[in-house]
């Protein structure tokens, strides 16, 4: 039995769920918004004293493949709409700039231009800039996936080179460096 699909989910005070077994779709409510995912109506939820258990209809391979997966997205959302998921990304490099406004984020990565990013509704886009440091944009929502997917999507206007370390990373992220052509000396 998978590892993961047996871990129960806890949830929290304020968050709680709906399930249509015959359709498939979950629908979890809590303070911090409401998020829908669809799921094999195979699988059974089932609640006892505040934990959700994702249960496997067989043990086919399948099965066993989804049951992780669904118990992991399911715990996602819950963690999302009661306590919410933040992403940090730095720019590193001479010039380099952020600014968010109305959810429309300007970024100034040493190309001609500027370019223009236009954030989902459904997270939170800020910006800070302190003197001496790099600047840090940070994503703010209660759906973990659409989080990484805007992250990702950041990161990829200028990607870390391997160098100098310049680019867009994660906060706390560890960039392998080159040595460059002095080492071959």
């Amino acid at each position: 039995m998978s590892r993961i699909g047996k871990k129960p989910i806890k949830l929290a005070s304020g968050v709680s769920y709906t399930f249509d077994e015959k359709v498939g779709n979950i629908v979890v409510k809590g303070p911090k918004g409401e998020l829908t995912q669809k799921i094999d109506p195979a699988f059974k939820l089932v609640e006892d004293e505040g934990e959700l258990t994702v249960e496997r209809p067989t043990d086919q391979k399948r099965h066993k493949a989804l049951h992780g997966l669904y118990r992991s997205l399911i715990n996602n959302m819950v963690e999302g709409v009661s306590s919410g998921f933040t992403r940090k990304l730095e720019l590193v490099g001479v010039g380099y700039k952020a600014s968010a406004q109305n959810n429309v984020l300007e970024l100034s990565l040493g190309y001609s231009h500027n370019i223009f990013l236009a954030v989902p509704s459904e997270l939170k886009v800020s910006a800070e800039t302190e003197k001496g440091k790099n600047p840090v944009v940070t994503l703010e929502g209660s759906d973990k996936q659409l989080i990484g997917q805007v992250a990702a999507k950041i990161k990829s206007l200028r990607s870390v080179e391997p160098y100098k370390g310049k680019g867009v990373r994660f906060v706390g992220e560890q960039v392998r460096r080159k040595a460059g052509k002095q080492a071959a000396k």
